[in-house]
């Protein structure tokens, strides 16, 4: 063995110990979680919602869910994005 593969493999297996320790991002559980979870979360880190929530209001959760579709293609029935946008207005929207 080389002195790289010395070095290489324990940090590999740091790495795999620290992934192991992060915590899922659990949404609120209000009607559409789901739907916002599978449509999401396939994309990005459902973090991103408790993130933005503060800055956002129905307006901006309308435009963000539209921007997934027509600008990186998500693929999401127009039900789902209704679903999707009352559920972030609801649970993540400008108080």
């Amino acid at each position: 063995m080389k002195l790289g593969q010395f070095i290489l493999i324990p940090a590999a297996l740091a790495m795999t110990g620290a992934f192991a320790a992060e915590t899922p991002n659990l949404l609120r559980d209000a009607p559409g979680r789901a739907i916002v979870e599978n449509n999401c979360g396939v994309c990005h880190s459902l973090d991103y919602i408790r993130i933005n929530a503060p800055f956002m209001n129905r307006q901006t959760w309308t435009a963000e869910v539209n921007k997934m579709i027509n600008a990186f293609a998500a693929p999401i029935q127009k039900s789902d994005a209704d679903t999707i946008i009352e559920y972030l207005t609801t649970n993540y929207g400008e108080k």
